[in-house]
């Protein structure tokens, strides 16, 4: 089969494609034929070898999210996933015990195998796609579909709300304006650029901003009538972190659940408490065994009604991975990024 490898860590030039002989599944695995491959920042920070609640050494297969049809199964498993298009996290690796509560952490794998046209998986963490759902659409959600499931039930968001999302244009952050809007929110985007801003309105924003123009938050504030937001769901950090904080409404609720601009948000807790502010971080929240297919699950359910619509914006061959890494870094891509075999 080929396959694409970290040799070392590094930057996007480390990722090498090549041939590798066929997977075996093992006890209680499947062989899984991949369709695409989900793309995450994720999978860019274990590139790198960022610190983080992996056991990941090079070299190695990255990649924590495919979808496709099973083609064999090892012991244990059952010879009727033969043939079923499944979603899937892969590999079997056993992540670091220090771990808090990170999802892969709680599923006990490591975020690797994904980039190959042929993967293993556990039968625990596999799910079968719904009649209606396509396989890119599906790998799509593997990971992002679980973490939106998993804000917007901790968020708990309201009907009549006023809801920031910020990164609004990516592959979470699009699901997110979508399921905020259906709740009944209204929902005040933020992203980078044109091409964002247009997708979060089609996608059921009632307002987009620019964050990378001056000013942005008084243009938050204008949108809401100069009042702070109900809910602030920030997947971005830093600096527009730390701004979105300021936006938050006296009584409201910031979540955050991203740190592509160096790092989740610091909240002091005092300020916090003073403007009575609940603030949460996507670490705080427990993930226990079988959470990740539960809520996958969902998302695929809300996929297959029609009612969720994961926004891929480009895809990439599996041999051009480094170049799908390269636009992943540089923010030069729109929705979810995939690599198709």
């Amino acid at each position: 089969m080929q396959r694409v490898q970290a040799a070392r860590f590094g930057g996007p030039e480390v990722l090498e494609f090549g041939r590798a002989p066929d997977p075996v599944a093992g006890e209680g695995e499947v062989v899984i034929d991949v369709a695409a491959a989900d793309v995450l920042m994720l999978d860019v920070l274990v590139r790198r070898g960022a610190p983080g609640p992996w056991a990941v050494q090079p070299p190695f297969v990255p990649g924590t999210g495919v979808a496709g049809r099973v083609v064999s199964v090892g012991p244990g498993a059952d010879p009727g996933w033969i043939g079923r298009r499944v979603a899937a996290k892969p590999g079997s690796a056993v992540v670091s015990a220090d771990f808090g509560s990170v999802a892969e952490a709680a599923e006990g794998t490591a975020p690797t195998g994904g980039y190959a046209e042929l993967t293993a998986a556990r039968i625990d963490l596999l799910l079968e796609v719904p009649d209606g759902v396509g396989l890119r659409d599906a790998a799509a959600l593997v990971n992002d579909g679980m973490t939106a499931m998993r804000i917007i039930q901790a968020a708990g968001i309201g009907g009549g709300e006023t809801v920031l999302v910020t990164p609004a244009g990516g592959g979470l952050g699009s699901l997110l304006v979508q399921s905020a809007a259906a709740a009944g929110a209204t929902v005040i985007a933020a992203a980078r650029g044109r091409r964002k801003l247009d997708l979060a309105r089609g996608l059921g924003a009632a307002h987009a901003v620019d964050y990378s123009e001056e000013g942005w938050t008084e243009h938050v504030r204008e949108a809401v009538g100069g009042s702070g937001v109900d809910l602030v769901l920030d997947g971005v950090g830093g600096e527009i972190g730390a701004s979105s904080f300021g936006l938050t409404a006296r009584g409201g609720r910031f979540f955050a659940f991203g740190a592509p601009a160096g790092g989740f948000t610091r909240i002091d807790p005092q300020q916090a408490r003073t403007r009575d502010v609940a603030a949460v971080g996507l670490m705080q929240l427990p993930m226990a065994p079988g959470d990740h297919t539960r809520l996958t699950g969902a998302a695929l359910a809300e996929a297959a009604a029609d009612r969720l619509r994961p926004t891929i914006g480009q895809t990439f061959p599996l041999g051009q991975a480094s170049e799908a890494h390269r636009a992943v870094e540089q923010r030069a891509v729109v929705g979810k990024t995939l690599l198709l075999p």
